[in-house]
Formats: C-alpha cells, structure tokens, sequence
C-alpha cells in the first residue's frame, strides 16, 4: 500500500534566501527518510505553486497527499490561505493538511542550537536575557503560542525570555525587537542579551528582527535547515499519514 506523498508548503518571499533555505530544509527531511516522495510548494512570490505541484502530482498518478504548512503557528495562512487552495486540487487527488509546526520543544531545541552557535554556552544560560523574536501576528491563538514558547524557553533556564514581534504594530501587546533588548538590559541579573529569531528563512521581517537587535550581545541565526526542524516536519507528517491511513481503513471497513 502506497503512503502519501509530503507537499511542503512555505509561504515565499521575493528574497531568494528565502527558498533556498526552505529547499535546504526540505532536502534534510527528505534525507530522514528514504523512499518518501517529498515536493515543495509556495503559496506566493516563488515557483513551484501549490496548484502546480498538486496538478503534477495527479498527473503522476499520486492519489494521496499530506499538505504540511510550513509555518510556526496557526495563524490566516494555515487557517484560510493553505485550505482554499488545497481546495482546487484536482478531483481524485486526496489531500490532507497536516498541523502546523509550533508548539513543539523541537522548535525550542532548534532555538537553542541557534543560540550556541552564535557563541553562547550552557553555562551563560543563567545570566543571559533571550528575545524570541517572531514574525508577529493579529492572531490571537497565534499570539498565545509565542507567548507561551517564551514561559517553556525561559523554564529551559535562560534568565529571561521577552517574546517580541519584528513589528511592534501588532496586537497582542508585544513590543518589537529593540524595545525588547532594552527591556531586558534593565532586568536584573541579565549580563548580557541574546536575539533568537523564532523565524524558518530570512527574508525582509527577519532582516527587520536583525535591525532590532543591533543593541543586542548576540543575534543567533534563522532556523533554517536545523536538524531538529527536519525531525519536526517528518513528525507532522507521520501523524497526518496515520490519520489518511485510518481513514482509508475505515472506508474499507464500511
């Protein structure tokens, strides 16, 4: 029995680091597991389309697919963006979406391998103050799980976690990257300040989120290709394929 294919679904951006990177990504999950079909679609700016690869698929006589967002929380793309496309696949084609990436602790490992290699150790962890800085969102489902990964990145052990928005126009009450540097200057107990952009690929928000850290000790790098992001898309796509999987045996049973 055949096991869908994985369309992994970024949102692009007219930087080319952007693709790259997803690509990049994309090709580390690929590798994890021999044998599994793995395309990449954007929703905009990029090549392939999400129509586009979903039409070539059927083509090739795929008949199921697991849609996966590239995205760290569930906010309009994952919720109405992604389905209404989803939604003009060609007929006899099966596609389901499978949850979005965040919250997992593989994004807070992924984190915090950023934040080593751009020079911190283990043992800084307790005099270092951390920005997560996201993307932001007016969503407030989405605004809880930021705020929520900053409380499980500072109970890792850091001395302070602020979460902030690469926009500070945003709801949700969270500043932007530079008023968050200033803020945990001031707290007791930080010796120093660490920018963690909570972001899978550059492009211009994170560039933004680089800009507001130039106060900053450390600005540890993108997510990218990190291997604990590649174990986190086989992860999503596992329990979408068991859930096709249950379907499928489900109908036959009926």
């Amino acid at each position: 029995m055949s096991v869908p294919t994985l369309l992994v679904i970024a949102h692009g951006s007219r930087d080319p680091r952007h693709a790259a990177t997803v690509q990049a990504l994309v090709r580390r999950a690929g590798a994890l597991r021999p044998g599994l079909r793995v395309e990449t679609a954007f929703l905009d700016f990029n090549l392939p389309s999400v129509p586009g690869v979903l039409d070539r698929l059927a083509a090739d006589g795929v008949r199921e697919v697991v849609a996966l967002p590239l995205l760290l929380t569930r906010a309009f793309h994952a919720k109405a963006d992604i389905p209404a496309v989803l939604r003009q696949a060609p007929a006899g084609l099966r596609v389901r979406q499978a949850e979005v990436l965040g919250p997992s602790p593989l994004l807070l490992a992924a984190v915090e391998r950023r934040l080593y290699e751009a020079g911190l150790t283990p043992g800084d962890m307790s005099s270092t103050g951390v920005v997560l800085a996201s993307a932001g969102s007016t969503d407030p489902e989405a605004i809880a799980v930021i705020a929520e990964t900053a409380r499980e990145l500072r109970r890792t052990g850091w001395c302070s976690v602020r979460p902030a928005f690469a926009s500070a126009v945003q709801a949700g009450g969270f500043p932007g990257t530079d008023e968050a540097v200033r803020a945990l200057r001031a707290e007791p107990g930080v010796r120093r300040v660490a920018v963690a952009p909570y972001v899978i690929a550059p492009g211009r928000l994170p560039d933004r989120i680089a800009a507001g850290a130039a106060g900053a000790d450390v600005l540890a790098d993108v997510l990218g290709p990190a291997p604990e992001l590649a174990r986190l898309l086989l992860e999503r796509y596992g329990s979408a394929a068991g859930a096709v999987a249950d379907a499928r045996l489900a109908g036959v049973a009926g």
